[in-house]
Protein backbone atom coordinates (compact mmCIF):
# COMPACT_ATOMS: atom_id res chain seq x y z
CA UNK A 1 0.00 0.00 0.00
CA UNK A 2 0.75 3.42 -1.09
CA UNK A 3 1.51 5.90 2.02
CA UNK A 4 0.95 9.60 1.36
CA UNK A 5 4.24 10.36 3.63
CA UNK A 6 6.78 8.32 2.54
CA UNK A 7 7.78 5.45 5.05
CA UNK A 8 5.31 6.29 8.05
CA UNK A 9 2.72 4.22 8.02
CA UNK A 10 -0.20 6.78 6.73
CA UNK A 11 -2.67 5.39 4.30
CA UNK A 12 -3.15 7.17 1.37
CA UNK A 13 -6.71 5.46 1.58
CA UNK A 14 -8.57 3.27 3.35
CA UNK A 15 -6.88 2.15 6.44
CA UNK A 16 -3.29 0.12 7.36
CA UNK A 17 -2.32 -2.13 9.80
CA UNK A 18 0.22 -1.60 12.09
CA UNK A 19 1.39 -3.22 15.25
CA UNK A 20 2.33 -1.38 18.77
CA UNK A 21 4.79 -2.99 21.29
CA UNK A 22 5.42 -1.86 24.83
CA UNK A 23 8.89 -2.32 25.58
CA UNK A 24 11.70 -1.90 28.19
CA UNK A 25 14.04 -0.01 25.98
CA UNK A 26 13.29 1.07 22.66
CA UNK A 27 16.91 0.79 21.25
CA UNK A 28 17.41 -2.39 21.85
CA UNK A 29 13.87 -3.17 20.28
CA UNK A 30 14.08 -1.04 17.59
CA UNK A 31 17.87 -2.59 16.45
CA UNK A 32 16.26 -5.93 16.72
CA UNK A 33 13.41 -5.99 14.43
CA UNK A 34 15.48 -3.66 12.17
CA UNK A 35 18.40 -6.67 12.16
CA UNK A 36 16.40 -9.88 12.54
CA UNK A 37 13.69 -8.64 9.85
CA UNK A 38 15.58 -6.83 7.51
CA UNK A 39 13.40 -3.27 8.81
CA UNK A 40 13.89 0.13 7.50
CA UNK A 41 14.37 2.19 11.10
CA UNK A 42 11.92 4.62 9.79
CA UNK A 43 11.50 7.11 13.58
CA UNK A 44 14.16 5.94 16.41
CA UNK A 45 11.74 6.65 19.39
CA UNK A 46 8.81 8.54 20.30
CA UNK A 47 7.60 6.53 19.14
CA UNK A 48 9.80 4.70 17.32
CA UNK A 49 8.84 2.86 14.20
CA UNK A 50 10.65 -0.10 12.16
CA UNK A 51 8.94 -0.22 8.46
CA UNK A 52 9.13 -3.99 7.58
CA UNK A 53 7.93 -5.73 4.41
CA UNK A 54 4.55 -4.07 4.04
CA UNK A 55 3.87 -3.34 7.75
CA UNK A 56 5.01 -1.38 10.80
CA UNK A 57 5.69 -2.07 14.41
CA UNK A 58 5.26 0.78 16.57
CA UNK A 59 7.57 0.43 19.81
CA UNK A 60 7.08 2.57 22.85
CA UNK A 61 8.40 2.48 26.93
CA UNK A 62 5.24 1.96 28.70
CA UNK A 63 3.06 4.56 31.15
CA UNK A 64 -0.10 5.16 32.80
CA UNK A 65 -3.42 5.89 31.34
CA UNK A 66 -3.89 8.75 28.98
CA UNK A 67 -6.97 11.06 28.21
CA UNK A 68 -7.71 8.73 25.54
CA UNK A 69 -6.96 5.49 27.02
CA UNK A 70 -8.18 5.61 30.75
CA UNK A 71 -7.65 3.25 33.15
CA UNK A 72 -4.99 1.14 30.89
CA UNK A 73 -1.55 1.04 31.97
CA UNK A 74 0.83 -0.21 28.86
CA UNK A 75 3.54 -2.68 29.71
CA UNK A 76 5.74 -5.19 28.65
CA UNK A 77 4.88 -8.76 29.01
CA UNK A 78 5.19 -10.29 32.94
CA UNK A 79 5.38 -14.07 32.16
CA UNK A 80 6.71 -15.16 28.61
CA UNK A 81 4.99 -18.58 29.37
CA UNK A 82 1.67 -17.05 29.00
CA UNK A 83 0.58 -15.31 25.86
CA UNK A 84 -2.41 -14.11 24.76
CA UNK A 85 -1.67 -12.86 21.03
CA UNK A 86 1.60 -12.89 18.94
CA UNK A 87 3.46 -11.53 15.66
CA UNK A 88 2.78 -13.93 12.67
CA UNK A 89 5.30 -13.51 10.47
CA UNK A 90 5.64 -15.42 6.50
CA UNK A 91 8.18 -15.65 5.03
CA UNK A 92 9.24 -17.30 1.14
CA UNK A 93 12.14 -19.37 2.45
CA UNK A 94 12.05 -20.07 6.15
CA UNK A 95 15.89 -21.48 5.70
CA UNK A 96 16.87 -18.31 4.52
CA UNK A 97 15.53 -16.56 7.14
CA UNK A 98 16.17 -18.93 9.40
CA UNK A 99 19.96 -18.76 8.83
CA UNK A 100 20.00 -14.95 8.39
CA UNK A 101 17.76 -14.48 11.96
CA UNK A 102 20.49 -16.65 13.47
CA UNK A 103 23.35 -14.46 12.71
CA UNK A 104 21.56 -11.31 13.43
CA UNK A 105 21.28 -12.45 16.84
CA UNK A 106 17.65 -14.03 17.35
CA UNK A 107 17.38 -17.30 19.15
CA UNK A 108 14.56 -19.93 18.85
CA UNK A 109 12.30 -22.06 20.62
CA UNK A 110 13.53 -24.61 18.53
CA UNK A 111 14.69 -25.56 14.59
CA UNK A 112 11.73 -25.26 12.51
CA UNK A 113 9.25 -27.51 12.39
CA UNK A 114 7.47 -29.49 9.47
CA UNK A 115 3.88 -29.06 10.10
CA UNK A 116 2.63 -30.83 6.58
CA UNK A 117 0.71 -27.36 5.91
CA UNK A 118 3.65 -25.28 6.52
CA UNK A 119 7.24 -25.26 8.28
CA UNK A 120 7.30 -23.22 11.09
CA UNK A 121 9.21 -22.12 14.18
CA UNK A 122 9.24 -19.09 17.54
CA UNK A 123 11.37 -16.41 18.60
CA UNK A 124 11.34 -13.88 21.32
CA UNK A 125 12.09 -10.15 21.20
CA UNK A 126 14.25 -8.39 23.95
CA UNK A 127 11.45 -7.92 25.80
CA UNK A 128 9.70 -11.64 25.38
CA UNK A 129 7.14 -11.05 23.04
CA UNK A 130 6.66 -14.26 20.98
CA UNK A 131 6.97 -14.01 17.38
CA UNK A 132 5.85 -16.88 15.02
CA UNK A 133 7.27 -17.32 11.64
CA UNK A 134 6.20 -19.60 8.96
CA UNK A 135 6.61 -20.73 5.90
CA UNK A 136 3.11 -21.74 3.52
CA UNK A 137 3.76 -25.32 1.95
CA UNK A 138 1.09 -27.95 1.88
CA UNK A 139 -1.31 -25.12 2.74
CA UNK A 140 -1.03 -24.07 -0.98
CA UNK A 141 -2.19 -27.34 -2.32
CA UNK A 142 -4.93 -27.43 0.11
CA UNK A 143 -3.15 -29.57 3.10
CA UNK A 144 -4.09 -28.73 6.63
CA UNK A 145 -1.49 -29.02 9.85
CA UNK A 146 -1.32 -31.90 11.39
CA UNK A 147 -2.73 -32.13 14.89
CA UNK A 148 -1.49 -31.63 17.70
Amino acid sequence: MNTATGDLPVPADGLLLTHFLTVRDVALSRQFYADVFGGEIVMEENPAIVKIANSWVIMNPGGGPTADKPGVTLEVPQNSERVSSFLNVRVADMAAFHAHAVKAGATFLTEPVDRTSEVRCYLRDPDGYLIEVGQSTGLLQGILADRT
